[in-house]
């Protein structure tokens, strides 16, 4: 009798905790060889200053052991954690041009809509050669290790961002899944109600949406840079994260089901 093949299980990829909005999972996307991701391994989000007890209850049975923090240094130092189970790990990235945006805006200069999309590109093109030690050190720790991993910055939207697609391509999975996964940040974050309010006293609305929401154009101009640094995305990722052919088998024994 021949037996029919294993359908992949389907988990919740969002998952609800009462210190964060944007916490998910990287699982279940279609990868290399007909390969699913596997759940409950990878995990993006924002900040973890503001987990319950509760909260934490629920990543220790998530078997969440790990964390890598990208947030800037002043970042860390208003809203820093340690929680015993979680070892964390700072590859920091300063928010330099949002800080920049903030600041011109407060300096009385009139920011459109269109330049802060500018100015957003401009962070995720930072990422792609100014910080790529950060992210070739993130896929060293992916596969040092297939202990449960969460990855965030402070909304868990452009740092985190650029870093789930990273591994999510790295894993054979599609550009449009990569976009699909991207843009759920605009479904699940939601501004902290007391940053929001002092926000919106100098900063025009038009402009915090640009801010605290994804577009495909922030993307799509980190992933242009690659491909024009090195030619395509797959020898970016070889050439300037060190994430060539071994490694991607490594991490897909790690990260993919079968």
């Amino acid at each position: 009798m021949e037996l029919a093949p294993l359908t992949p299980v389907s988990l919740p990829r969002s998952i609800a905790l009462d210190g964060t909005t944007n916490f998910r999972d990287l699982g279940g996307y279609a990868g290399a060889d007909g390969r699913t991701v596997r759940w409950r391994k990878l995990f993006r989000s924002d900040h973890l200053a503001g987990l319950s007890s509760a909260d934490l209850q629920a990543l220790q049975a998530l078997g969440v052991a790990r964390a890598v923090d990208f947030r800037g240094v002043q970042e860390r130092a208003s809203q820093g954690y340690a929680w015993p189970f979680l070892e964390q790990q700072v590859l920091g990235i300063e928010p330099t041009v949002v800080q920049r945006a903030l600041a011109l805006v407060q300096q009385g200069h009139r920011l459109t809509a269109d330049e802060t999309v500018g100015l957003m590109q401009d962070t995720y093109r930072s990422f792609v050669i100014d910080n790529a030690d950060r992210f070739a050190r993130l896929f060293r720790l992916l596969q040092d290790s297939d202990q449960p991993l969460v990855f965030h910055c402070t909304a868990g939207k452009d740092r985190t961002g650029w870093a789930a697609a990273l591994i999510l391509l790295a894993l054979g999975v599609s550009r449009e899944a990569v976009r699909e996964d991207y843009l759920l940040t605009n479904q699940l974050y939601r501004r902290p109600a007391e940053l929001a309010a002092k926000a919106a006293q100098s900063v025009p609305q038009d402009i915090l949406d640009v801010l605290w929401r994804v577009q495909m154009p922030f993307l799509d101009s980190a992933f242009a840079l690659a491909e024009q640094h090195a030619g395509s995305m797959d020898r970016y990722l070889a050439e300037v994260l060190g994430v060539d052919a071994a490694a991607r088998q490594r991490l897909a024994q790690r990260y993919l089901e079968g």
